[in-house]
């Protein structure tokens, strides 16, 4: 005599398909957390970028060393001649650095803090930007680190035009906004 063959309801599945979806996405979530780490992106700054607003950000080094005489602690570390930002931890490691675009004013070497945030504007050169850092003033200018919202316009070329925006790529300036809460350090090396 023949079995009857056993019939599921639909609703058995619907929630087998989703509970094996669900169980899908989280392996996969844990795998990309406990995978290899994505190193920062940073717009490498040469003459063409600077001219050019297409310039897109290159990978940088994990390994570029920390300036001397940079301090300790938590805080950003801006160098001047390396046109390069850092974000160190409270234990004095480095979690990210990019290079960056310096505007034409830029803040003597000492140490600062985080003053205001603002979310988003428009840059002196027309450009919308967001997650502005402000951390000093010269010259009755106000230095403070963005990004371009499209993520890869640096500041187009002062025709004697004095600005004071520190650029970075827009995932750089992501990273920068999540660390640089107000009162953060910014300690800015020639």
């Amino acid at each position: 005599m023949p079995v009857p063959a056993l019939r599921l309801p639909s609703w058995a599945w619907v929630t087998g398909l989703t509970v094996g979806a669900v169980a899908a996405v989280a392996v996969l979530a844990v795998q990309a957390d406990q995978g290899p780490k994505p190193t920062a992106v940073a717009a490498r700054p040469s003459a063409q970028a600077t001219a050019s607003p297409s310039a897109r950000p290159d990978p940088a080094p994990t390994a570029v060393r920390v300036p001397d005489g940079s301090g300790t602690g938590r805080r950003i570390v801006y160098s001047l001649g390396q046109k390069r930002v850092w974000l160190i931890d409270a234990s004095d490691a480095p979690r990210r650095t990019f290079t960056v675009w310096p505007g034409t004013v830029s803040p003597d070497p000492g140490t600062y803090t985080v003053s205001v945030r603002r979310d988003a504007t428009t840059g002196s050169d027309g450009v919308p930007i967001e997650h502005i850092v402000y951390f000093t003033a010269k010259s009755g200018l106000s230095i403070a680190f963005s990004n371009a919202v499209d993520g890869a316009s640096p500041p187009a070329p002062a025709s004697g035009t004095r600005t004071g925006g520190i650029r970075m790529g827009k995932p750089d300036g992501t990273a920068l906004w999540a660390f640089a809460t107000t009162g953060t350090t910014v300690t800015v090396v020639g």
